[in-house]
């Protein structure tokens, strides 16, 4: 199987440049925190920091390329600890109902971690009817953009696929408590409760 580049891999190179997380992330235009998800495995770069990172890490595109399999080690069936992975090649969402071992483009997808949202991933919420109306204030360009929403109850998964240039904002059927999650293509997955 072709991998692609992990975050050991962005840790090491970082550390042989003598750079810190911070320096990196502002070389990239993302934040630390971004850098920090990478290393730890828990996002990816998108394929449209592939030679940005190179750059700064003074390697080939090719040379940063690498990666490590995943194996399933979660069995549940809890909706509400589905996870959800995204191909940082083509922006393909795959959910599923547990951790598992999950491919695209060839490439070896870590389960994203969901974070609290921060003032510029916020998700507001409002009940129109039998509803939810789901916004997020964000840039909405070709190269940093929110890819999808969803909201997640414990029996059911709406996704909504969202696209560079549009608004971010879907609506989704009430049906009890659960998560909305937004997933940042630039500074990963964020979630509130409902």
């Amino acid at each position: 199987m072709n991998h692609y580049v992990t975050g050991s891999t962005i840790r090491e190179l970082r550390e042989k440049k003598k750079l810190t997380q911070k320096q990196l992330a502002d070389q990239l235009c993302v934040s630390d925190k971004t850098v920090s998800k990478w290393e730890t495995g828990r996002g990816l770069p998108d394929v449209s920091l592939l030679e940005p990172l190179s750059a700064a890490l003074g390697i080939s595109v090719a040379e940063l390329l690498s990666g490590e399999c995943f194996t399933n080690a979660n069995r549940s069936g809890n909706l509400l600890r589905s996870k959800f992975y995204v191909c940082p090649i083509c922006g393909n969402v795959i959910w599923a109902a547990g951790e598992g071992a999950y491919s695209c483009c060839g490439v070896s997808l870590p389960p994203l971690e969901a974070e609290e949202p921060d003032n510029a991933h916020e998700i507001h919420a409002e009940r129109v009817e039998n509803e939810w109306y789901v916004t997020v204030d964000h840039p909405m360009t070709k190269s940093h953009y929110i890819s999808f929403l969803a909201f997640v109850t414990d029996d059911r998964v709406q996704i909504v696929r969202l696209y560079p240039e549009q608004s971010a904002e879907a609506r989704f059927f009430v049906r009890g408590q659960g998560r909305l999650y937004a997933y940042c293509n630039r500074h990963g997955l964020f979630t509130r409760r409902m």
